[in-house]
C-alpha cells in the first residue's frame, strides 16, 4: 500500500518513502522554478554549435542560474562538480561538462536543474550540433512523442503510475527502439529525488494512483538499439552497451484536479528541436 503526504508551507520534507501531496504554496514554487529551468534551455539552443566546448555550455547555465536568484542543484549533489549534465550521441544521461567539443551531427541532451526559493526545476532537451543523421533525428522525434504520451497518460482521470511507463514503451516499441530501465523519473518538490520512482516501461492499471499535488518528472530514456545501460568509470556517465544512439527529453509536472500541469515548459515554444 502506497503512502501520501500533504505538505504545507515550509514544512520540512524528508526522503521517507511517502508520495508528497502539495497545495498552492508548492505549486507556486515549482512554477517559478521550472519555467527558470525551461528559460534557461531556450537560451541553450543557441549555445549547442559544433565547435563549442561542453564546459563552456555548463558556466553559462551556471551563470544564468545565479542571475535567475537559483543555484545549480547539482553542484556538490553526491559529489558532482558541475551545473548540468551534458549527454552527447551514445552517452544516455549524466554525461559531465569538459573541453569536449560539439561535433558536427551530434545529438546533444542538456538537463538542468535549478534550486530556487527551495524548489527544484528539474528538466532536460535534445539539442542538435548541426545537421545530424536522419535516423538520430527521427529518435530525437519519437523520445518527444513518448514524452508527451507518458504526460498524457498521467492526465487521464483514475491512472496509474505504471500507466506511464506502458504508455512510452508502447510507442518506442513501434520502432524497435529500446527503453532504458536503468533510470527513472522521480518525484521532486523541495527535495530533488522523492518517492515515486517513475519507470519508462509498465503495465496498465498497476502502481500508485496518480493524486492531485504529486509533483514528479517524466524522463524517457530511448535508444537506438538494445535498451541496456551501464556506467563508466567515473561513477556518472551512463552509456549505452551496444554503442547506438540515445536520446532523453524530460518535464517535471503536477498532477491536479482536472489532468496534469507542465512546470518546465517553453515559453518560446521551443519543445523540441531543430530550434527556430
Amino acid at each position: 500500500m502506497h503512502q501520501y503526504q500533504l505538505v504545507e508551507g515550509d514544512q520540512t520534507v524528508y526522503r521517507d518513502g511517502t508520495i508528497k501531496l502539495h497545495t498552492e504554496e508548492g505549486f507556486e514554487g515549482m512554477r517559478k522554478a521550472g519555467r527558470l529551468a525551461a528559460n534557461i534551455l531556450d537560451e541553450v539552443a543557441d549555445l549547442v554549435k559544433p565547435g563549442v566546448t561542453t564546459e563552456s555550455v555548463d558556466t553559462a547555465i551556471r551563470e544564468m542560474m545565479l542571475d535567475g536568484g537559483a543555484v545549480p542543484a547539482t553542484l556538490g549533489y553526491r559529489g558532482y562538480t558541475h551545473s548540468c549534465c551534458i549527454s552527447i550521441n551514445h552517452v544516455i544521461c549524466h554525461g559531465i561538462p569538459s573541453e569536449k567539443v560539439f561535433k558536427e551531427g551530434d545529438i546533444v541532451n542538456v538537463d538542468v536543474t535549478p534550486l530556487l526559493d527551495g524548489w527544484h526545476g528539474d528538466t532536460s532537451r535534445m539539442f542538435y550540433a548541426g545537421e545530424p543523421p536522419l535516423k538520430a533525428k527521427r529518435l530525437v522525434d519519437v523520445t518527444y512523442e513518448c514524452l508527451m504520451l507518458g504526460i498524457e497518460a498521467a492526465s487521464k482521470p483514475g491512472a496509474r503510475l505504471g500507466d506511464i511507463g506502458h504508455a512510452i514503451e508502447t510507442h518506442a516499441k513501434q520502432f524497435r527502439y529500446g527503453v532504458v530501465r536503468e533510470f527513472c523519473g522521480h518525484g521532486l518538490g523541495r527535495l530533488f529525488h522523492d518517492a515515486p520512482e517513475v519507470v519508462h516501461a509498465g503495465k496498465l492499471g498497476t502502481g500508485p494512483e496518480l493524486k492531485p499535488g504529486m509533483f514528479f518528472t517524466i524522463e524517457p530514456m530511448i535508444n537506438l538499439g538494445k535498451p541496456w545501460a551501464k556506467v563508466l568509470s567515473d561513477g556518472w556517465t551512463a552509456v549505452t552497451r551496444d554503442k547506438s544512439l540515445s536520446a532523453q527529453f524530460e518535464h517535471s509536472i503536477a498532477i491536479t484536479d482536472d489532468g496534469v500541469e507542465i512546470f518546465t515548459e517553453s515559453a518560446k515554444g521551443r519543445h523540441q528541436p531543430p530550434y527556430a
